[in-house]
């Protein structure tokens, strides 16, 4: 009787859980651009210096949806005087689903930030320029290598928390 409910094909075999990555926004989360120092800076006839700070941060938004947000601040200085800063965070949501732990983990430390990074790098370079400053473009940023290091720095954190808690544990064994 079983074949004639499945008009004579096999029952179907139960399906294994669907891994899909898929971007579901991409926005500008906040952006600020001071010039402290106009309309002097723009006559100082110094070798600027750049200091480039990038952070991510990732937030869960529901069971299989992140927003993952790549800042960048980008500070020069002329002497000792500040010519401009500009600040960058722009933001991605992504969706993850049917993934382990780690492969998510891995997919929000590398994948995420490359795809916001071409987002950055123009909205950065816009506003030194709009700014009235020369063009300038931020240099490709190797996020698989950030991530390595990320992972190497929580092993060693979660070494040194782990003989923390035996020490913590010892002590009070002995008191």
């Amino acid at each position: 009787m079983s074949d004639e409910t499945n008009n004579g094909a096999a029952a179907p075999a139960p399906s294994a859980p669907t891994q899909a990555f898929t971007v579901e926004k991409i926005y500008v989360k906040d952006v600020s651009f001071e010039v402290p120092g106009a309309p002097a800076v723009f006559s100082e006839n110094v070798q600027p210096e750049l200091n480039l700070n990038l952070n991510q941060r990732v937030q869960r938004l529901g069971d299989v949806v992140f927003e993952v947000v790549l800042g960048v601040t980008l500070t020069c200085k002329a002497g000792d005087k500040t010519a401009y800063v500009a600040e960058v965070q722009q933001a991605g949501i992504f969706g993850l689903q049917g993934m382990d732990p780690q492969t998510i983990d891995g997919l929000l430390g590398t994948q995420c930030p490359n795809i916001l990074f071409p987002y950055v790098r123009q909205l950065v370079s816009d506003l030194i320029q709009a700014g009235g400053f020369p063009p300038f473009f931020l240099q490709p940023i190797n996020f698989d290598a950030l991530y390595v290091e990320s992972l190497r720095q929580r092993a060693a954190q979660q070494t040194q928390q782990d003989g923390a808690d035996l020490a913590n544990s010892d002590a009070a064994g002995n008191a």
